[in-house]
């Protein structure tokens, strides 16, 4: 036995101005600053863990305040207790009555949910020198079906059929640890089409990221139909030019479905976040059909599983598939849109869900029905968090990357104590046995950044921002 126990927490209401450089920007959301209602969950020893939920500015204070009601019922907890059965402590988290009437599973008390969880797996993957992806890999697959929750999904999977999936992946676990850690995880860049970005800044980011030895890109759409289209042309007549491709590149058309690949094998995929109609949403696609896109993400309503089913049905003829996940807000959600065969690419969020307990049933599910998980990033932290997520799907679940893309976006990085490294367009597997879920903030960027109070916040407030120059970002 250890003898730690939680004894308290903080939480921290951290914004980035990511709106003064257009960043995060598509046709539902206009202004994006991207945020993190964090929290750092202390014991009665040096050992601390790091969590956090992803917004886009306002509101976050009322994610904070959820935080802290959801993480005042962890203190007094024995860290042995917790550890030992990660399913339980999860039943335990979205089981307070009063907090469940707010909303059973989903909106803010969710989100907050999701940040204490992530906190906790933080703290017993470096408990146990681990990064997370490596403490769930090594489970037996009885403790990965023990720190899952199935409750409301046992009619798409069971605990045994769960138990015999991961059993028939058991055999060759090493062999994809040792062929991600060597190769890296795939990524698509999302840093290249934000809807607010000119033509030369879409120009200029591509061509740097086809430097950068990425094949699959992404394009935000939704505002005009037209202008898209001109706007997908644009990245097309780049990516698809041989003279624009590095002379000791080899691209692995592979990666994705080779129908949707242009001459050089570089895929294109474009995301509404939700701005559509069903009706809408096929006509404008349509439209966008010349650019080849491999999937449109967020066609319509997130919680519209049957929505989603007949855009994904009226698409099909037209070669282009269906992505979503970043707003569905817990298993039961993803469980309908898979029962429905409503898209062909599963999108899950480190954040929007509970935690990873409610992620290892959606990347079960997904395995059972056949579709690949290609996880939203971005944000701030996301990138960080989803890298284990994917790793954990290829070791232990689908054992399978051939198709299989994690979006990444260039921006934030720089205020991790572990921050996500890439190399020829892959993600770099992180192994620093201390990283944990790779959560952790500096403390300055805590504090510089902290709303209302933080110093550039201060600074804004004075009249002196904000001011790119001023962000101490990485600017495009």
């Amino acid at each position: 036995m250890s003898g730690l126990k939680i004894t308290d927490f903080s939480v921290h209401d951290v914004r980035y101005p990511t709106n003064v450089t257009g960043d995060g920007t598509d046709a539902m959301n206009k202004e994006c600053d991207y945020s993190a209602a964090y929290v750092v969950v202390n014991t009665n020893g040096d050992l601390k863990g790091q969590g956090m939920t992803f917004t886009i500015g306002r509101g976050n204070e009322i994610v904070c305040f959820a935080i802290t009601e959801v993480a005042k019922r962890i203190v007094g907890m024995e860290i042995d207790s917790i550890f030992a059965d990660m399913g339980a402590f999860f039943n335990f988290l979205i089981s307070d009555p009063q907090h469940r009437w707010l909303g059973p599973e989903k909106g803010v008390i969710h989100l907050a949910t999701a940040a204490v969880s992530n906190a906790l797996w933080d703290m017993m993957a470096k408990y146990n020198k681990k990064p997370l992806w490596k403490l769930i890999c090594d489970f037996t697959p009885e403790e990965f079906v023990r720190s899952t929750c199935f409750r409301y999904c046992t009619d798409f999977i069971t605990p045994e059929e769960a138990l015999a999936l991961l059993k028939a992946k058991e055999g060759g676990k090493k062999a994809r640890e040792e062929e991600v850690i060597r190769r890296g995880y795939p990524a698509y860049t999302t840093s290249v089409g934000w809807l607010g970005y000119s033509d030369e800044k879409v120009r200029r980011l591509t061509h740097e990221s086809l430097a950068q030895g990425f094949n699959v890109f992404k394009l935000k759409v939704g505002a005009d139909a037209q202008d898209d289209l001109r706007r997908g042309q644009l990245i097309r007549s780049i990516i698809d030019d041989p003279a624009n491709m590095p002379k000791d590149r080899k691209v692995d058309p592979a990666t994705v479905a080779d129908k949707n690949a242009g001459p050089t094998g570089c895929v294109l995929m474009v995301d509404a976040n939700q701005v559509w109609d069903v009706p809408q949403a096929i006509e404008y696609m349509k439209v966008l059909e010349p650019i080849k896109p491999w999937f449109i993400e967020e066609p319509t309503a997130p919680d519209d599983a049957v929505g989603h089913a007949t855009i994904r049905k009226a698409l099909k003829p037209l070669g282009i598939q269906v992505a979503t996940g970043e707003h569905a807000h817990n298993r039961m959600t993803f469980k309908q849109l898979l029962q429905l065969d409503a898209i062909d690419v599963v999108q899950i969020d480190s954040c929007r869900t509970g935690g990873i307990q409610e992620i290892l049933t959606v990347l079960l599910m997904a395995a059972k029905a056949g579709k690949i998980v290609c996880p939203h990033s971005g944000g701030v932290g996301l990138c960080e968090m989803t890298c284990h997520l994917s790793i954990i799907d290829f070791i232990a679940v689908s054992g399978d990357m051939t198709r299989n893309v994690l979006e990444f976006v260039d921006h934030l990085h720089e205020n991790f104590v572990h921050p996500v490294s890439m190399k020829d367009g892959r993600y770099v597997v992180p192994l620093e046995e201390d990283c944990g879920y790779s959560v952790e903030m500096f403390p300055e960027s805590i504090a510089r950044f902290t709303f209302p109070d933080g110093a550039y916040w201060k600074a804004v407030a004075e009249g002196n921002g904000p001011v790119a120059d001023h962000l101490g970002l990485k600017k495009h």
